[in-house]
């Protein structure tokens, strides 16, 4: 049988059987450790954990089957095997041990070969199960990271053709729109010089004439006219900002990283996030601040990247939000919403380093210790999955060798700290 070592506590009694049991443990290379009644042995347990427990039935204040029961009820010992000692053979007996939550049941007088045998026996078994739980537990892991690996690149292969898709189908008529216009504002010049050469030779118009003058207010027209067109000029100006922003946040990832521009991912998201960050009937318009440094070009996979971001920013409007509904439109005046993004290079170290910080309400203790966990959320259903952030710490730590982290307080807002290697 294989060797093997730990821990045993004994509890019984009688010094004799003490004396003879521990003898022949110890000579067997296990630990041994001795409680002559229930208390004392559960307080010995709570400075230190045994491995395995021999324990006797019949003691004096609690017995065993107490000791046994209270020590099942304790989730830090519950899952210590552990060996009932007594000369009471009747079935009742051995059946209350085992329903209690014993492994194993030793009757008085016992032979030391058997007592050696049942320890070694149970230990390795305890050995094999935590074992077990905790490939379990790598194997558990390991899924989960491999379904968001999944997720992840599902997600962003359909935003990409859907972009894609959109943006192409913006970029049609707004070439053509863009083009017409040219030529549009062109011809109302034309047009307006032409009026003017008219009222220059025929100073004096007929009366139909002047009439229709004074109906379209044709000065009103030739100063409104221009601006109309320069109010055209600047929506589709805008258009085409959104359509390179929704291509710059999505854009396809290669195979391998590219040596893109973090301030432009930064910049998309944000232009992405606009209409949420604009003033409603709740609250007025969150204010973003950027501080960005002289960052170079970083090697990375972009488009997941700005997902980060993504997350990030749009968990800070969404808390903003949820401030709203508590706060009047007054003081959330006095009292700005801010986002303030700094970027900028480590001293002595080759990264960089993305900071995004809002004033917020903060976080918990009990929130902050569990917000990148897998599937945790604090929204209600139907508004979160618990992934965002979950995702956007496998991006940064796995996917990029980078590192995430967050302080909060709560009351008085949150920062999330992304890291970066830069390639040298």
């Amino acid at each position: 049988m294989t060797t093997v070592e730990g821990l045993i506590l004994i509890v019984d009694d009688t010094p004799t059987n003490l004396e003879v049991i521990s003898e022949a443990l110890s000579d067997a290379g296990f630990d041994v450790a001795i409680a002559i009644s229930g208390e004392r042995a559960l307080q010995q347990i709570e400075r230190k954990l045994p491995d395995l427990i021999l324990l006797d039935i019949m003691m004096p204040g609690i017995d065993g089957f107490e000791t046994c029961q209270r020590l099942k009820d304790n989730p830090r010992t519950r899952d210590i095997p552990i060996i009932f000692m007594t000369a009471l053979a009747d079935t009742d007996s051995k059946v209350q041990a085992l329903e209690l939550g014993a492994v194993d049941y030793i009757t008085k007088p016992f032979q030391e070969e058997e007592v050696l045998a049942r320890v070694k026996t149970h230990l390795q078994l305890y050995y094999l199960t935590q074992t077990l739980e905790r490939q379990v537990e790598r194997k558990t892991s390991q899924l989960q990271a491999s379904q968001l690996r999944l997720l992840q690149s599902e997600k962003m292969s359909a935003l990409g053709q859907l972009v894609a898709g959109v943006a192409h189908e913006i970029n049609n008529p707004l070439g053509f729109l863009q083009g017409n216009l040219l030529h549009t504002e062109e011809y109302i010049k034309n047009l307006l010089c032409l009026v003017d050469v008219y009222q220059k030779n025929y100073p004096q118009p007929v009366n139909e004439v002047e009439q229709e003058i004074e109906d379209i207010d044709l000065g009103y027209l030739r100063e409104d006219l221009p601006k109309l067109v320069e109010s055209m000029q600047t929506g589709i100006h805008r258009i085409k900002n959104i359509s390179d922003s929704l291509r710059t946040f999505s854009r396809s990832d290669h195979d391998r990283p590219v040596f893109c521009n973090i301030h432009e991912g930064i910049d998309s998201t944000i232009h992405i996030l606009k209409y949420r960050l604009n003033a409603n009937d709740q609250r007025p318009a969150i204010q973003i601040l950027k501080k960005y440094g002289q960052l170079p070009p970083l090697e990375c996979y972009a488009g997941q990247l700005n997902q980060v971001f993504m997350n990030i920013l749009a968990n800070a409007v969404d808390m903003f939000d949820e401030i709203a509904l508590l706060a009047t439109f007054e003081e959330l005046k006095n009292h700005p919403q801010k986002i303030i993004i700094q970027t900028t290079i480590l001293p002595n170290k080759n990264i960089a380093e993305i900071r995004i910080r809002d004033n917020g309400i903060g976080m918990k203790e009990e929130v902050k210790a569990r917000v990148f966990d897998y599937l945790f959320t604090t929204k209600g259903v139907g508004k979160g999955t618990g992934l965002g952030l979950s995702i956007a710490h496998q991006i940064v730590t796995e996917i990029h060798a980078g590192s995430l982290d967050l302080q909060s307080e709560f009351g008085q807002g949150t920062e999330f700290c992304i890291q970066l290697p830069i390639c040298c």
